[in-house]
């Protein structure tokens, strides 16, 4: 977890498969960017780990500046775009109107960032058991409030209880790799919430809370209800109620002999019936 090759190449795993239960768990397909964090996460580390193989000289000079490259692309112009747009997409319709400004935060926060990944090369660089980013970017306090608001902020403010737990966990891992990891806090901060990502598996095995402009998911099939006064009736046997269970009474003119199926308007108490009881 940016301490060195093997802590990135062990998180960077487990994270990923929990990542794809993720997506296997998804019920709602609104609910797929949110649940693919885990994954993205994940490979990010994967990803950091070629990093610290580049810095050691065991990979292509051309490797590690793709692999640090791509590891800025997600950390940040990626990040600060996906989070909150996915907890827009995820939340209720109460949650969303007060999630529109973070995502609106988070859109011109990372088409900064992108700028800057894009145009200056991307340098890391091991500092102690961490490793150290760098693209020159200027107005780092402001850009920083802004990926971080727009981030957490979301989480903070979805509505959910899980993803609120989710944001309070990043939100203390920026406060401690702040004060521990200052030079390298987009790493040390990366790789913490690669790991607390894991509670969304909580989040799709629950299921998203159903807002107030939709129904709540039913648990599974119900038995249909029986109508007021239907409990306690029995339900007729076989030949009851039938006409193969009464005597039928006589015909009445111009209507069929139940005997002889033939509008004979007569009882039919002689051949008709005598032929009905022998089966012809």
């Amino acid at each position: 977890m940016c301490w060195s090759e093997t802590a990135d190449l062990a998180a960077g795993g487990a994270v990923s498969a929990i990542g794809v239960a993720c997506l296997a768990g998804v019920r709602r397909a609104r609910d797929l960017p949110m649940a693919s964090l885990p994954l993205l996460l994940g490979a990010h580390q994967l990803i950091e780990s070629v990093v610290w193989r580049g810095e050691e000289g065991e990979v292509a000079a051309g490797t590690a500046q793709v692999a640090r490259t791509a590891w800025a692309v997600i950390a940040l112009p990626l990040l600060p775009a996906l989070v909150p747009l996915a907890v827009l997409l995820a939340a209720s319709a109460a949650a969303r109107r007060r999630l529109v400004p973070l995502v609106v935060t988070g859109l011109a926060t990372a088409g900064v960032l992108t700028y800057y990944v894009a145009t200056r090369p991307v340098t890391a660089h091991v500092r102690g058991h961490t490793l150290g980013y760098g693209i020159g970017l200027p107005h780092v306090c402001p850009l920083m409030a802004g990926y971080l608001v727009a981030t957490v902020g979301a989480l903070l403010l979805s509505g959910d209880r899980v993803l609120r737990l989710l944001g309070v966990l990043t939100a203390a891992g920026a406060a401690g790799c702040a004060a521990l990891w200052r030079l390298e806090f987009i790493s040390t901060w990366c790789a913490f919430a690669a790991v607390v990502s894991v509670v969304l598996l909580r989040w799709v095995r629950t299921g998203a809370p159903a807002g107030p402009d939709e129904p709540a998911r039913p648990p599974g099939l119900r038995r249909r209800a029986l109508t007021p006064g239907a409990a306690g009736k029995k339900r007729p046997g076989r030949g009851e109620g039938s006409r193969a269970g009464k005597r039928p009474g006589p015909p009445t003119a111009g209507r069929a002999c139940p005997w002889c199926r033939s509008r004979c308007g007569t009882a039919c108490r002689g051949p008709c019936r005598s032929a009905a009881r022998r089966g012809g």
